[in-house]
């Protein structure tokens, strides 16, 4: 088995494959053995980071998704060492709820002592201490806690503040952005204010939400859960799902490794997140890799050039 490229997370982080593999909500739907041999192949093909939150609050269903990934790494036979956790810490209830507990009790469902990486997510309250959050991220990381620290679709001016606010401490600002990337969505990653927060701060991408909840390969007839839809331009990107599947066959490949491929193209891209429920479909997203190969990144981008549907809809600053 072929193992996919590593490319490094932020400037100075560890090396990662060019694919990772999500969890939100995946494992509770899979058969458990069938996970335990996913988890395995992804590993042996060079997929060493793990998406891994906690997507439960009080009161909402229970999900056990990260708990059950803990025991497939058991089962497995996978040493700590060889993989890379990267866990969520919301801010919905920060600071009383701080980030501390938050981390505390992700690691405690995932069976480990301390995270690779945490990614923020959403920034939903304008009264956010960015400088008092870079410190805490910091304590974190002196603690043993966390190695790097990101944030999921932030804009690129917070981007930059969270920088100012960790050069003028002396410690680690945000290494990774995760982004909404697909060839449906591209106005952020590929605009101009975020071509400074990865070329000037060092900070890489990591593409997530690629397969827009399965629109983009014809696959979700609503029954899914997706994210949020920027610019409402959801139906727009699922009218386009037959057309880039007929380029995929004309290339010799699936929807899915065409969609995939396409984000390896971004310069910036360390690593691309997505979800797998078979071993199989891990087998063939792999194959991505390949065809960014055989084609050729110029060519992938000019193929899926007209399927840019949020192109001068959505502000390349970000949220």
């Amino acid at each position: 088995m072929s193992v996919i490229p590593q490319r490094r997370i932020g400037r100075d982080g560890p090396l990662t494959g060019v694919l990772s593999l999500g969890s939100w909500h995946t494992y509770d739907r899979m058969d458990f053995r069938e996970a335990v041999n996913l988890v395995r192949t992804a590993v042996d093909s060079g997929i060493t980071l793990f998406d891994v939150g906690v997507y439960g609050f009080p009161g909402a269903t229970a999900v056990y998704t990260d708990v059950l990934f803990s025991a497939m790494v058991r089962a497995a036979g996978i040493r700590r060492e060889d993989y890379l956790l990267s866990a969520k810490l919301w801010l919905e209830g920060y600071p009383e709820y701080g980030l501390r507990e938050q981390l505390d009790n992700a690691l405690f469902r995932a069976g480990v002592e301390h995270a690779d990486l945490v990614v923020l997510g959403d920034l939903r309250r304008d009264d956010t201490d960015l400088h008092q959050l870079v410190l805490d991220l910091n304590e974190l990381r002196e603690a043993g806690l966390i190695g790097q620290w990101g944030v999921n679709n932030w804009s690129a001016t917070t981007i930059q503040a969270l920088h100012d606010f960790a050069a003028a401490e002396n410690v680690p600002g945000p290494a990774i952005a995760q982004l909404k990337y697909s060839v449906a969505r591209r106005s952020i990653p590929d605009g101009e204010p975020y071509k400074k927060v990865f070329g000037e701060l060092g900070v890489t991408l990591q593409s997530s939400d690629i397969f827009e909840g399965g629109v983009l390969l014809g696959k979700n007839s609503g029954a899914r859960q997706v994210g949020r839809d920027p610019g409402d331009i959801r139906e727009r990107i699922a009218a386009s799902a037959p057309e880039l599947a007929k380029i995929a066959t004309e290339l010799g490949a699936t929807p899915a490794q065409l969609c995939l491929a396409f984000t390896l193209t971004h310069p910036a891209n360390t690593t691309t997140l997505f979800g797998a429920t078979s071993t199989e479909q891990l087998k063939d997203n792999l194959g991505a890799v390949d065809l960014v190969e055989r084609v050729g990144a110029a060519e992938l981008r000019e193929l899926v050039e007209p399927h840019w549907a949020d192109k001068d809809i959505v502000d390349p600053e970000g949220p």
